[in-house]
């Protein structure tokens, strides 16, 4: 069977392809055809939907201030599932985040209101606890063989009971500092072109430069390793297909009442660090490697159990930075802080085209995952939808978006 070596965000994916085929060349190039219009049947979903929610909304929905509060408001979901979609490609599944974010929460209001801590040296002080909170889990399930459902099962248990026990209720009153981290962002330093806010029209460029440059570098790559690379005018087409939206997300944006979210930046270095680490860096390879074939991956010398470990370890961070940004988008520490966050942070993992089976998803997907969820949320109350039935609209979105990338594998399967 011929070895591809993934050297790009994109190569998982046709190393996958290749991994169960057994075929390169033709086989290759339509596989990895198929798995581009798979990514981008996920962004057209996603402009359907802001485009449906606008028309229903009688444009509210990309009002200024609308556009920054959806990423303040879903800057946790992102968070977690950028960590999360690493724990299902890798062939596990992680319950315990919502509990995590809700005992760090309350860690974090007693570190600053309790032990007077400054702001910045509590966040230090949560991050360090999610790092050995990550640890912890991950040592049931990497050096004593404890399945991750059963272990994060236990840490959802656990983590909730202790929230309630050192929280009570509510911690209120927190440090201005720390409460701007979710609800403040950077507005005039460079001053106003009109009513936008300079700054954020510069970070948007940079964005759409480092973008282009990232996909050129990556075709590039793949070409290099002789890697079947998808047809010019499709490459052309997501170039600037993405810039626009970009481009008109930045001008939306910075009108918006605080310009740039600092939750934004926050995200958007975590998209940054996360989709280089998986897409180009052996640990990344060895992520999917374990997802895709876990026997494979020892026989090629996978260390799975210290990869295992660390990939809880790094979900325990990453619950840290949500438990930070939901706490401080809340003004306070609530017991029942992050209930149901680790099944947002899950279906925007599989909406985004990660693989229920492991192996195979993507930093960027799970993030176009992520803000469907939001859009949904956002549009669904602005027109006054009902909670309980966002629940079920929801439910039924991550049913049919599961379904449809199942069916699609089965018939790639049977050509």
């Amino acid at each position: 069977m011929t070895q591809v070596t993934p050297t790009g965000p994109q190569a998982p994916d046709a190393a996958d392809a290749v991994a169960a085929t057994g075929k390169t060349d033709g086989t290759q190039a339509a596989a990895a055809k198929k798995t581009n219009l798979r990514e981008y049947g996920i962004v057209g979903a996603l402009i359907a939907i802001v485009v449906l929610f606008q028309l229903l909304t009688g444009g509210k929905l990309l009002m200024p201030d609308n556009v920054a509060s959806l990423f303040q408001q879903n800057a946790y979901v992102m968070i977690l599932a950028i960590g999360m979609v690493m724990v299902i490609i890798a062939g596990h599944i992680d319950l315990s985040v919502g509990s995590i974010v809700a005992f760090i929460g309350g860690v974090l209001a007693i570190a600053m209101m309790n032990w007077h801590l400054p702001w910045i040296v509590a966040v230090l002080v949560g991050v360090a606890l999610g790092l050995v909170i990550g640890a912890w889990q991950g040592f049931w399930v990497a050096y004593v063989g404890v399945p991750a459902f059963i272990v994060t099962l236990a840490g959802m248990l656990i983590f909730r009971g202790l929230a309630i026990l050192i929280v009570g209720e509510t911690i209120a009153g927190l440090p201005e500092g720390f409460v701007g981290i979710s609800n403040a962002g950077l507005l005039g330093t460079l001053g106003f072109a009109g009513a936008a806010d300079v700054l954020t029209l510069v970070i948007g460029i940079a964005g759409i430069a480092a973008f282009v440059f990232s996909q050129l570098r990556t075709r590039a790559t793949m070409r290099s390793h002789n890697l079947k690379v998808e047809p010019g005018s499709m490459f052309l087409t997501k170039l600037v297909g993405v810039s626009l939206l970009l481009a008109v997300f930045t001008w939306i944006l910075s009108q918006s009442a605080i310009g740039t979210p600092y939750v934004l930046i926050l995200v958007a270095v975590l998209i940054f660090a996360y989709g280089f680490l998986m897409g180009r860096t052996v640990f990344g390879r060895h992520v999917y490697a374990i997802g895709g074939n876990v026997h494979a991956a020892v026989l090629s010398g996978v260390n799975v159990k210290t990869m295992n470990f660390r990939i809880f370890i790094n979900m325990g961070l990453l619950a840290s930075l949500a438990a930070v940004v939901t706490t401080s988008r809340a003004g306070a520490a609530l017991a029942a802080a992050g209930n149901n966050y680790e099944l947002d942070a899950i279906a925007a993992c599989f909406i985004g085209g990660t693989a229920v089976t492991g192996g195979v998803g993507k930093v960027s997907g799970v993030i176009v995952g992520a803000l469907i969820m939001g859009v949904l949320n956002m549009g669904l109350s602005i027109i006054g939808t009902n909670p309980a039935l966002q629940n079920v609209i929801k439910g039924l979105v991550l049913l049919i978006a599961v379904a449809f990338d199942l069916i699609n594998k089965r018939r790639a399967a049977g050509a």
